[in-house]
């Protein structure tokens, strides 16, 4: 098991592509890694855009990054919600700041440009906020994953093999 003792935090709104979220999830289980749930309130069940249900462990205010060594944000229509917590700001901020593995897919990118994290980064992301990921400062390519450093992307579902591969070697290096 490739990432036995890494904690990660899976973030979590209504409205989050259904794959974006429990692929990586489970992938992650799979390695050994312990992967929290969290979402604005603990214990409570939020829907994917097709109808799969995932209850979250904790809430944003819960959560010290600290003790945590990576960080998922989900797609789907989950990042335009996220991205208005203060709490999720803050915990994207912080694990960029320590260089903690950071993961986003599809609309995801959305957080890490609420974030102001973006700034000459290379990433992806599904192309219809490729304009959006550009106007934060970012050089976006049209690849299924793209990897700077720390900050893993990805565009889309058919690209989630290619995102958990290097995710999980970023992971392993981190």
């Amino acid at each position: 098991m490739k990432l036995k003792d890494k904690k990660i935090i899976q973030l979590v709104s209504g409205d989050f592509e259904d794959l974006e979220l429990w692929y990586p999830v489970l992938r992650l289980r799979e390695e050994g890694a312990t992967v929290h749930i969290v979402g604005e309130k603990a214990e409570e069940e939020y829907i994917g855009k097709y109808g799969v249900p995932i209850t979250s462990e904790y809430s944003f205010k819960d959560i010290n990054p600290e003790d945590y060594d990576a960080i998922l944000v989900p797609g789907g229509w989950s990042p335009d919600k996220l991205r208005r917590y203060e709490d999720v700001i803050k915990l994207v901020q912080s694990m960029n700041k320590d260089k903690k593995p950071i993961g986003q897919i599809c609309h995801a990118g959305w957080v890490l440009i609420s974030a102001k994290i973006l700034d000459g980064v290379k990433v992806t992301s599904t192309p219809g906020i490729k304009d959006d990921m550009e106007n934060a400062g970012a050089s976006w390519i049209n690849e299924p994953v793209v990897v700077d450093g720390h900050i893993v992307s990805s565009r889309r579902p058919p690209d989630l093999p290619d995102y958990m591969r290097e995710f999980i070697d970023v992971m392993e290096k981190s």
